[in-house]
């Protein structure tokens, strides 16, 4: 997957965790999950797109393990979500596959990104 498509992927992941933070229910627990997953689900999105535009090659890594941070957080609150019955698990099991898929690809580029220094 080149850097396009995967902008390109943690937008539309940004779109999906927005519209899970809308379905939550409006009581203050899924007021403070809804707050939390939204705001780390599109920061996946910004950072990345913050990452590719690194004015360094450790720029690049501060900020690719920003995202990966994010995208574990992501899944974190998913899981919380689903844990306090706030959701049905089946509801959410793409959206929180796709968070792991996430940390696992930018765990990847964090690694390699480290072991090529520019």
């Amino acid at each position: 997957m080149n850097p396009t498509e995967l902008k390109e992927r943690t937008i539309r992941f940004a779109v999906r965790v927005l519209k899970f933070a809308d379905a939550l229910p409006t009581k203050p627990s899924g007021r403070t999950i809804a707050g939390q997953v939204a705001r780390s689900g599109c920061s996946v999105a910004s950072n990345y797109r913050a990452a590719l535009r690194g004015k360094s090659h450790a720029d690049f890594i501060n900020k690719i393990t920003t995202v990966l941070e994010e995208a574990d957080e992501t899944d974190f609150w998913i899981e919380i979500a689903k844990r306090a019955a706030l959701v049905p698990a089946k509801q959410v099991a793409q959206l929180q596959t796709e968070a792991v898929e996430l940390v696992k690809i930018f765990s990847a580029t964090r690694r390699t990104a480290r072991n090529h220094k520019s």
